[in-house]
């Protein structure tokens, strides 16, 4: 995919815009509606409910859509619902490399069954942990070791005594 230009010069690039929790195919149409080119990357799950089974079609990254234009319009999105705000790094607008869209749009073409986790660094053991999701979300805790690809053991000192919990990698974070 090559980066598109305007007149002027000016390049179109690639940018993730945070949205509200259960909003990112409603953006994604409101953002193609204003004219821009938008890209939700889905992927297919089975949703069972009591009495059925049912495949379903889910955002592969949730809260984010992915909008290619050019960073001189980017206020222009601010306005459309749902939309929270615009990925940024060290106060400007990050944008995102065409390969990576591209990889993104292979991946969630072929119907290969994956979940997406957010990246983290390697902890040493002992590093002090926050939960920060589930039904444990606020407590302190200290990491101990993995306990698989994505789940990590830690331990919660509490009442003068220890319980080892296992957590999903991505429902931790570190506390400095």
């Amino acid at each position: 995919m090559h980066t598109s230009q305007n007149r002027f010069g000016k390049k179109q690039q690639w940018f993730a815009v945070y949205t509200r929790p259960k909003a990112e195919v409603k953006v994604d149409t409101r953002l193609s509606l204003a004219g821009f080119n938008s890209f939700l990357p889905l992927q297919t799950v089975i949703k069972q409910w009591s009495d059925r089974k049912k495949k379903v079609q889910v955002p592969l990254i949730n809260s984010y859509v992915f909008v290619q234009s050019k960073s001189i319009d980017l206020n222009k999105i601010y306005k459309i619902p749902g939309v929270i705000n615009i990925l940024k790094h060290s106060g400007k607008y990050a944008s995102i490399k065409d390969i990576e869209i591209e990889n993104l749009k292979i991946l969630t073409t072929n119907g290969f069954p994956m979940k997406a986790y957010r990246k983290s660094k390697d902890l040493l053991k002992g590093t002090k942990v926050m939960i920060s999701k589930g039904p444990l979300k606020g407590l302190s805790a200290n990491y101990l070791m993995k306990a698989g690809k994505h789940k990590v053991i830690v331990e919660l000192e509490t009442l003068n005594c220890i319980v080892e919990v296992t957590v999903s990698l991505c429902d931790i974070k570190e506390i400095s």
